[in-house]
């Protein structure tokens, strides 16, 4: 048994759902699986399996932070995850992207401590999964949704970036910033693993008004459908 996440092969299913807040995962489990049942809740790392469709999928809280996010991906890969998927929030670049839309990304610019100590500081560039980018921009779009696509940066501090940084990094591409994706990144090439990010964009940086908590809501949940039903997809082709 994982030392963090206290379950058993078999309990956790091949695709799996990373929200960083344990209420978004038991929100997740509730609302959309059939037959949920909590398999984890040490540390307050919730994890949850059920089904989707008649599919088996799990969700899982990863915490806030590349450290917390690597420990337990290590660990889910251990008990049998082949496909993650990071469903979460993050902080907006770009003028293009408005409070509540979603974000595809890409990549990952990794600003943090956690790849380049995997790395011993090697230079890396840490990229989504295709296969998944486009199976989430996909689904997004068949729902009716429009999903900005393209470059984000992951940091180690949330408050670190100033708005005095925005201009620059939007100059550069960059679309919004979090605090996972890059470590989930590195560790799908690293550990040979499936992994994908959707995002609901919150607010842009330096804004103290964060997204309306209806909107929130409502982009949560499309969110975790499109999450979902890509998820499904990718893993009824396979069979």
């Amino acid at each position: 048994m994982p030392l963090h996440l206290h379950a058993e092969p078999g309990q956790v299913a091949p695709l799996v759902l990373l929200p960083g807040d344990p209420n978004r995962a038991t929100f997740i489990a509730e609302t959309f699986f059939d037959h949920p049942k909590r398999y984890n809740d040490y540390r307050q790392l919730l994890g949850y399996t059920g089904s989707f469709r008649g599919v088996p999928v799990s969700v899982q809280s990863t915490g806030m932070g590349c450290p917390s996010l690597a420990i337990v991906v290590e660990e889910l890969v251990r008990l049998g995850a082949k496909t993650l998927i990071r469903v979460g929030t993050a902080g907006i670049i770009s003028r293009q992207v408005k409070p509540g839309e979603l974000v595809v990304a890409m990549a990952a610019v990794p600003q943090e401590g956690t790849t380049r100590h995997y790395l011993r500081g090697d230079p890396y560039a840490p990229v989504a999964s295709f296969e998944i980018t486009r199976a989430l921009v996909d689904t997004a779009r068949k729902l009716g949704l429009a999903p900005h696509v393209g470059l984000i940066q992951t940091e180690d501090g949330f408050y670190a970036t100033s708005p005095d940084e925005v201009a620059t990094l939007a100059a550069r591409g960059v679309l919004a910033v979090e605090m996972e994706a890059a470590a989930l990144f590195l560790l799908g090439k690293l550990r040979q693993v499936e992994t994908g990010c959707l995002l609901v964009a919150s607010n842009y940086i330096g804004d103290a008004a964060f997204v309306a908590p209806e909107l929130l809501k409502q982009s949560v949940e499309q969110m975790v459908q499109v999450a979902l039903e890509a998820g499904i997809a990718l893993a009824t082709a396979d069979v």
